[in-house]
């Protein structure tokens, strides 16, 4: 015998299609540099989608991201990880992520999906916050997300590094990727 569940929407988030904001929305990232210090920037969400089904486990997202847009701060650093070294953006153009599931977890839930970076696809999870939704002034209904992961950069062919003098490597492995996100329903 067979029994399926399903998990209620957060209160507030209605069945249909939710468009990403890409204006109102942000994709960040920190890796450790030199093992001191934190080097955090940014990637552009260049289009996404979040559809909405009776519950959880009818809900789905796609998002697209455009590493050419990468920012750290520092012109030099953005150049090197557009290169063949890191992004190789030149043939890698654009990174994905496509949810295989979504369930919760206490009072937040989980994203899992198929994150494409570099070329390289791996399964994730995504931490995320509900934040809950707002008519804004020119009448369109915004829902708001939170989300963060970890990865390995190796895990996606990522292996750039330098060794240090003193010892360890210039780069760290370990990246926290944490995204804002604001969609319209459509």
């Amino acid at each position: 015998m067979s029994t399926s569940t399903s998990t209620a929407l957060p209160t507030g988030l209605t069945t249909g299609t939710w468009a990403v904001d890409a204006s109102h929305t942000e994709a960040g990232f920190t890796v450790r540099h030199a093992g001191i210090s934190k080097v955090r920037g940014t990637i552009a969400v260049t289009e996404g989608v979040i559809t909405v089904g009776d519950d959880l486990e009818t809900t789905s997202v796609s998002v697209t991201l455009d590493p050419s847009t990468v920012s750290t701060g520092d012109a030099n650093r953005d150049g090197h990880l557009k290169s063949g070294d890191f992004f190789d953006v030149e043939k890698f153009g654009q990174w994905t992520f496509v949810s295989t599931a979504v369930r919760e977890a206490g009072s937040k839930h989980v994203i899992v999906g198929d994150l494409t970076i570099h070329g390289v696809t791996q399964s994730v999870e995504l931490d995320t916050e509900f934040n809950g939704t707002a008519v804004d002034p020119f009448g369109n209904t915004r829902a708001g997300f939170e989300a963060t992961v970890a990865i390995s950069r190796k895990d996606f062919g990522l292996t750039w590094n330098a060794a240090l003098e003193a010892g360890g490597v210039l780069v760290g492995d370990k990246v926290t990727i944490a995204l804002d996100v604001s969609a319209i329903k459509g």
